[in-house]
C-alpha cells in the first residue's frame, strides 16, 4: 500500500529494512578495521578480460567524438544491437534492438525499471526465496505486495556434503500462490544467495503455472554464464510460449567481471518493453555511452569466440570452480558445511555445529542467530559473510537462520578462511595449505539431477 508521503515510506522504511545492505549498516563499525576480510560480498579480484577496453577512456572504449556525446535513451546503438543478435540466437528469437533491447544502469537499474513499469497499486508478486534481497523492497515501491514461497533443503546422504540443487520447490505450494491478483513472478537463475541452477523440469512447471493463469515472468539471469560442473544454464524466455510474458535482465558486471561499469540490459517482447521504455525515458534517460562502448565491444568479441576455448565465457566459470573447490575444501577444515553451488560466484555454509556449541551469541531481541553468528565473526575472527536469513521474508527467517554466504570471486582471500577461523591463528596468514582434500566435485553424470 503506498501513502501519502512515498519518499519517507519507500526509500527510508522499505529499503533500509532489510537485505545485505542493511547488515552493512549495521556492522559498518567493524567493515573498515585492519585485516578485515569481507567475504560476504562480491569485489572482483581478477583480472579483466584482456580484450576489455577501459570504459574511463573514451578514445579506446567509444571511439570518436561522437560517441562521447549523449546515446539514444534506448541504449548506444551497436550495444543493443549486439545484444539484440548474441541473444536472439540463444532464446531462439529476432529481436529488434529497438523494440526488444533496454540498456539500464546496471541490471538493478533494470529491475527497478521493470517492477515500476508492470506492478501496479494491489498487485501480487510471486517471489522465490532465498531471493536477492531488492525484490521486496521493490515490490512495494511499486504499490504491489510480495507473495513469497520458499525452496526448502531435501537433506543429502550422511556423511555427504549438500548441493544447491538439492533445494527444491514444492509443485502444490507454488501453485497455490497464484490469485487472480498475481502480476508477475521473480525468477532468479543461477540464483543468489544459492548458486541453485534450476533445471529444465523447474522452468518448466514455472513456465507452466505463467501461462495457466496469465502471470508475467521476470527473470533475473546475472550470473548465466557461472554455471559449473557440466550444467547448463537455460533462459525461461526460450521455452514454448515464454517470450510472449517474460522480461529477460542481464548484467555486463558479473557477465565481464566488470561490476563498476555498471551497464544492464533488460529485453522481452515490445508490447511489454514499451512500458518499461516509458519509465526508463522519464527517469535515467538515458545510460553513460563509455560504459555501453565498452560492454559493445566485449560482446563483439565474445561473438566472434563463442562456444570455442577462446571463449571468456568459457574460460570465466573454470577459473570461478577452482575458487569455489578451494573455499569448500576451506570452509569443510574448520567445520562448516558448504553447500556446493551449481552457479554464481557465491555460496552458503550450515553452521549448525556452531549454533549448537555457541547458541547464546550477543545480539538483540529475537535477532536470528546467523546474524549473531556474522558479527561474532566479524569482531572475534576478522572474516565478514552474509547472514542468510535476509535473504527471506520475515515469517521465514527463524527456518534458516543457521546459514551464512559466501563469496568465492575474490581468489586468495577466499581460500584463508581455515586460517582465520582456527583458535590463536595470525589474520594475514600467507596462503592456506592446510585445507582437508575431502571434496571432489560430482559430475551431473555421477550424480542425479532433478
Amino acid at each position: 500500500m503506498k501513502v501519502s508521503d512515498p519518499w519517507s515510506w519507500s526509500y527510508r522504511g522499505v529499503y533500509s529494512a532489510c537485505g545485505s545492505g542493511r547488515h552493512a549498516q549495521e556492522c559498518s563499525s567493524h567493515l573498515g578495521a585492519p585485516g578485515v576480510a569481507a567475504l560476504g560480498k562480491e569485489g572482483w579480484s581478477l583480472t579483466h578480460p584482456v580484450f576489455a577496453p577501459d570504459s574511463h577512456h573514451g578514445q579506446t572504449a567509444a571511439g570518436s567524438k561522437a560517441e562521447w556525446d549523449r546515446s539514444q535513451p534506448l541504449g548506444y546503438p551497436p550495444l543493443t544491437k549486439i545484444l539484440a543478435s548474441f541473444f536472439g540466437k540463444l532464446l531462439g528469437q529476432e529481436l529488434d534492438p529497438l523494440k526488444n533491447v533496454l540498456v539500464t544502469v546496471g541490471a538493478y537499474g533494470a529491475l527497478f525499471t521493470a517492477f515500476q513499469a508492470l506492478v501496479d497499486e494491489g498487485d501480487e508478486v510471486i517471489i522465490i526465496e532465498p531471493a536477492f534481497d531488492c525484490y521486496e523492497p521493490m515490490t512495494l515501491m511499486a504499490g504491489g505486495r510480495p507473495v513469497f514461497v520458499s525452496l526448502r533443503p531435501c537433506p543429502a546422504p550422511k556423511g555427504q556434503l549438500e548441493y544447491s540443487n538439492d533445494w527444491q520447490l514444492d509443485p502444490t505450494e507454488l501453485a497455490s500462490k497464484f490469485t487472480p491478483r498475481t502480476k508477475a513472478l521473480v525468477l532468479n537463475t543461477p540464483n543468489n544467495p544459492l548458486g541453485k541452477v534450476f533445471s529444465k523440469m523447474e522452468l518448466e512447471l514455472v513456465a507452466d503455472l505463467c501461462q495457466q493463469h496469465d502471470v508475467l515472468c521476470i527473470s533475473d539471469e546475472v550470473y548465466q554464464w557461472l554455471v559449473y560442473d557440466g550444467h547448463q544454464h537455460i533462459s525461461i524466455a526460450s521455452l514454448p510460449g515464454m517470450w510472449e510474458r517474460t522480461l529477460t535482465i542481464g548484467s555486463a558486471g558479473k557477465s565481464f567481471s566488470a561490476t563498476g561499469w555498471k551497464v544492464g540490459w533488460v529485453m522481452g517482447p515490445d508490447n511489454i518493453m514499451k512500458h518499461l521504455r516509458t519509465v526508463h525515458q522519464n527517469s535515467v534517460f538515458h545510460c553513460p555511452t563509455q560504459g555501453q562502448a565498452a560492454v559493445a565491444q566485449c560482446f563483439e568479441r565474445e561473438q566472434q569466440h563463442f562456444g570455442q576455448p577462446s571463449s571468456y565465457f568459457l574460460q570465466l566459470p573454470k577459473a570461478m570452480q577452482l575458487n569455489r573447490d578451494h573455499m569448500i575444501r576451506s570452509l569443510q577444515s574448520v567445520g562448516l558445511k558448504p553447500l556446493i553451488p551449481q552457479g554464481s560466484y557465491f555460496l552458503i555454509a550450515d553452521i549448525s555445529d556452531f549454533k549448537r556449541k555457541m547458541p547464546d551469541l550477543p545480539g538483540v531481541e529475537d535477532e536470528p542467530y546467523d546474524r549473531c553468528f556474522a558479527k561474532w565473526m566479524i569482531k572475534n575472527k576478522g572474516l565478514v559473510a552474509i547472514p542468510v536469513s535476509i535473504f527471506f521474508s520475515q515469517p521465514h527467517q527463524k527456518d534458516f537462520d543457521h546459514y551464512i554466504r559466501f563469496c568465492f570471486v575474490k581468489g586468495e582471500k577466499a581460500w584463508c578462511v581455515s586460517c582465520r577461523m582456527r583458535p590463536h591463528s595470525r589474520p594475514w596468514m600467507r596462503g592456506c595449505r592446510s585445507g582437508k582434500e575431502s571434496y571432489i566435485p560430482e559430475t551431473p553424470q555421477s550424480r542425479p539431477t532433478q
